[in-house]
């Protein structure tokens, strides 16, 4: 019995680990803000669950195998060269195991393509290395900006304490409201990029001379992160994405100023007074 608990104690270890990093995103996905970021987490556990399951019960048999008929005891190996009841246990027992794991992927992978009907459409530009926004349909419609790092360049060469939010800060973030559909359209300018957000549980790539979509529905408040996830060049590490998801109220007064942002930068500039000295009183 004390050899059994002693060999228990690592795959208990283990559990207790695993376990206890699922709530803490240093370790693990981050904490889901959209209904497919949690089917993705939730997927994620259980297949990791499943896995040390197998893990324990495939190791564990080995194991108590080698001990239990070790050729000090005596034991004698039986000849035998098939076992139809194994056989077939350890094909239909996979079989079901991968359904299993399949079925709710499939319903999320169906769920992630499924951009219609959307409040908010923004088209999301991949350059070198920075991104460009422009609201498309819905509320905000017509705005549009670029968006790049702003971690000061001190941070980078080392001049500066890194800040809390180090490449991962922007000058102008994308904002949407919370609890609505946002449908993204991802394309690139020069090489192939990719949009992500982890907390929404979105990565789509942005490819030179095709459009590609997803959407996300964020339903808490708060500045979310993501980068670029497709090396494209020397400065892939510096396109950072930052999503700020505010209130009704807040982003009509967001899209309001932008939109009189845009349109103090449209007028254009006074005439200069003449000061031709041949045409002076």
């Amino acid at each position: 019995m004390r050899h059994t608990t002693r060999a228990a104690l690592p795959f208990a270890t283990t559990f207790v680990a695993f376990t206890a990093s699922a709530s803490d995103a240093r370790y693990n996905l981050q904490t889901p803000v959209t209904g497919i970021a949690e089917q993705i987490h939730g997927m994620h556990m259980l297949m990791l669950l499943i896995c040390l399951v197998i893990f324990v019960a495939v190791f564990g048999v080995m194991f108590w195998s080698v001990f239990k008929h070790r050729k000090s005891k005596g034991a004698v190996a039986a000849h035998f060269h098939e076992n139809t009841a194994v056989e077939i246990a350890w094909t239909v027992v996979p079989v079901l195991i991968l359904l299993g794991m399949a079925y709710p992927a499939t319903k999320t992978v169906i769920a992630m393509k499924d951009t219609s009907n959307p409040d908010i459409t923004i088209k999301a530009t991949g350059y070198q290395w920075m991104w460009g926004y422009d609201y498309l349909k819905g509320e905000g419609e017509g705005v549009r900006f670029v968006s790049m790092m702003s971690t000061p360049r001190e941070q980078i060469e080392g001049a500066a304490a890194k800040g809390p939010n180090y490449l991962l800060e922007v000058d102008n973030p994308v904002v949407v409201p919370v609890g609505k559909k946002i449908r993204i359209l991802t394309t690139a300018n020069d090489v192939i990029h990719s949009w992500w957000v982890p907390a929404f549980g979105v990565k789509q790539d942005a490819i030179p001379g095709f459009i590609r979509d997803t959407w996300f529905r964020a339903e808490q408040e708060g500045v979310y992160r993501g980068n670029c996830a497709e090396l494209c060049g020397k400065e892939h590490g510096f396109m950072p994405i930052e999503v700020h998801v505010v209130s009704a109220e807040k982003y009509a007064e967001w899209v309001a100023a932008q939109k009189k942002r845009m349109a103090e930068q449209a007028q254009p500039a006074a005439p200069q007074a003449s000061a031709n000295p041949a045409t002076a009183g």
